[in-house]
């Protein structure tokens, strides 16, 4: 029986185990409920499986029937704080928290693997790495699990590591799209204090304002980006938050943004991160005021190995036929923890469209909406591609 039978054989169960974490998410690194659902779903798997101390993450490594190398295959568990505006049987039970990423389905996909490869474990030229993670939306759960030595889990470092992500708009239901080289953007924050000198609204001229500069810094950023970066290496600076003042009669002492920073490049990270601290120090020194920049450096760029992403693209066109697999034209300005695991390990990332069957996937809510639906018909596909990768590959 071929993964894909096997996997629509245990829909309901991939769909059971879906709904029940989608009604109890769980935020960050710390996820006992879900780590207890996620165990409960491998018991009497031929497993060996260790939990994290750092998070909640899971750990679980088969023993293939002969001797061969290890392959890794992640899913991520944590929720969003987003409250769910959704009418389905299986909504959110938690308010202010909600799967509007998928996790949930990776999490199913990525157990119903477990199974698929359990079944089959004497064939496996080698061993399969189960990477369970928490903490992908923001926290650095990929991160702590290598820490903690999830690449070790089989004794030696995985030839390949795969990880899959559902989309609730942009791709049709059921087409993967993944491309080579740059797949998802490094992500940091620019986080800017102007300080200035308080005073009444009547009399601008007596005091430093911050409001004024601030605003000023906010366009000269965007037409830095414009004249320094050429647009076929895009860098995306986007700010998101502007706090300053309490009246409209009064200048306050201070203002404060913050800004999203987006590249694709080494080099142009370096280079935005330099010339936005250069922009913000030129245009508080052209007004008087004090400036005080700050990074915190989040997700690097999420990189495919060439020769994984076309292993990945082959797969699943012969696994589901050639118009299911899209090689993606572009990169997308959405970053991604599996970053971590493709710095350290040769590997694939790819996008799987789950948009439900009553939406058009050019217009409905995307990827941390609180409408954002996935529909589960995707789930037996994911999991066959996740056990055709790591058998395949081990094969090969």
């Amino acid at each position: 029986m071929s993964f894909i039978e096997s996997a629509q054989d245990m829909r309901d169960e991939l769909v059971r185990l879906r709904h029940s974490l989608h009604t109890t998410p769980e935020l960050g690194l710390h996820l006992p409920r879900t780590q207890e659902k996620v165990l409960a779903a491998l018991e009497g798997l031929p497993l060996e499986i260790k939990t994290g101390t750092a998070a909640s993450s899971v750990t679980a490594v088969l023993r293939g029937g002969r001797p061969g190398p290890a392959v890794l295959l992640r899913g991520d568990m944590d929720a969003l704080p987003v409250t769910e505006k959704n009418d389905l049987p299986y909504v959110s039970q938690l308010p202010g928290q909600m799967h509007a990423c998928g996790h949930d389905l990776h999490t199913a996909m990525l157990a119903g693997a477990a199974h698929l490869l359990s079944a089959r474990r004497e064939e496996l030229a080698g061993d399969v790495i189960f990477m369970f993670q928490p903490g992908e939306e923001g926290h650095y759960g990929a991160r702590h699990m290598i820490e903690e030595g999830v690449l070790e889990a089989a004794g030696a470092r995985p030839v390949a590591a795969y990880g899959l992500h559902v989309v609730s708009a942009m791709l049709p239901r059921g087409l993967f799209a993944s491309r080579s080289g740059p797949l998802m953007a490094a992500a940091d924050t620019f986080c800017v204090t102007v300080r200035g000198r308080g005073g009444h609204g009547s009399s601008p001229h007596r005091s430093l304002d911050p409001i004024q500069a601030g605003c000023e810094m906010v366009t000269a950023m965007q037409t830095m980006v414009t004249r320094s970066f050429d647009v076929f290496d895009p860098v995306v600076v986007t700010v998101g938050s502007f706090h300053a003042g309490s009246a409209d009669n009064v200048i306050p002492d201070e203002a404060r943004f913050e800004a999203t920073l987006r590249t694709f490049s080494k080099e142009n990270r370096a280079l935005a991160m330099r010339r936005l601290v250069e922009v913000v120090q030129g245009v508080a020194a052209a007004h008087g005021l004090e400036v005080e920049p700050s990074f915190t450096t989040g997700y690097p760029v999420t990189v495919n190995d060439g020769s994984e992403a076309e292993f990945l693209g082959r797969t699943a066109g012969e696994l589901f036929g050639p118009g299911r697999y899209f090689v993606a034209p572009q990169p997308v300005m959405g970053s991604e923890d599996f970053s971590y695991v493709l710095e350290h390990v040769p590997g694939a990332f790819a996008f799987l469209g789950a948009c439900a069957p009553d939406r058009d996937p050019a217009t409905a809510p995307y990827n941390h909406s609180p409408e954002a639906v996935f529909d589960d018909s995707v789930l037996p596909d994911g999991t066959a591609l996740y056990a055709e990768l790591a058998f395949s590959r081990l094969s090969a």
